[in-house]
């Protein structure tokens, strides 16, 4: 019995953790720290905050990988959820490891915004598009950051003469067209963009690097 005690310990999941991006949502675990843990098969449950049953996830249940998507069963993003994780190997269980509550419109991540750039002789163009979840509408498409949030763009310019982490904010707000005027012809500039939650006071990674030469 001493002996099963021990690899019941010994093979239990650890940080157990919600990893969530645009609402594309996570379930991350590591092994637990005995060698032959690697060939543990794990099992995964979840439920809103203050259920008493807990819900089998059937695509994470016996598999030897360490994340789980639970996009789909985090849907309700104003709720607070749980999970929990357990290992199993050659007939011996290990306790079940809980994840810290998560509520996802509180926790999401939100991206940066992509960027498209088009230039005049004096001026770029700079088009934003913000992040989209991966829920759908009943039409098919699916449904941007901005249903869920009220987010500002920020563009910023940066002019390849100075030295690159020389940001300029040069708009903040909610056109997904915007002008940029009175550059120089000739000179080479980049454009970033990030999303920027007011409420919250949240921003975005930077966007990818748009560059163009005017």
């Amino acid at each position: 019995v001493l002996e099963n005690q021990d690899l019941q310990d010994s093979i239990k999941p650890q940080k157990v953790e919600f990893h969530s991006l645009n609402f594309n949502t996570t379930l991350h675990w590591q092994p637990g720290w005995a060698r032959e843990a690697r060939d543990a098969l794990y099992f995964v449950q979840y439920k809103v905050y203050g259920q008493s049953t807990w819900q089998n996830k059937d695509e994470c249940w016996g598999i030897s990988s360490h994340v789980c998507d639970l996009t789909h069963e985090t849907s309700d993003i104003q709720e607070p959820y749980y999970s929990r994780v357990r290992a199993a190997l050659a007939g011996v269980y290990s306790s079940w490891s809980l994840s810290c509550r998560f509520t996802p419109w509180r926790e999401t991540v939100i991206g940066p915004p992509t960027v498209t750039v088009a230039h005049g002789n004096k001026s770029i163009t700079v088009k934003l598009q913000a992040p989209r979840s991966p829920y759908k509408r009943k039409r098919g498409s699916t449904i941007p950051m901005t249903n869920y949030y009220d987010l500002l763009y920020q563009v910023f310019i940066i002019n390849n003469l100075l030295d690159e982490q020389h940001r300029v904010l040069v708009y903040e707000g909610k056109e997904k067209v915007v002008e940029v005027q009175d550059l120089r012809p000739g000179v080479s500039y980049c454009i970033v963009a990030k999303m920027y939650m007011p409420m919250l006071d949240h921003s975005s990674a930077y966007s990818n690097r748009q560059c163009t030469v005017l």
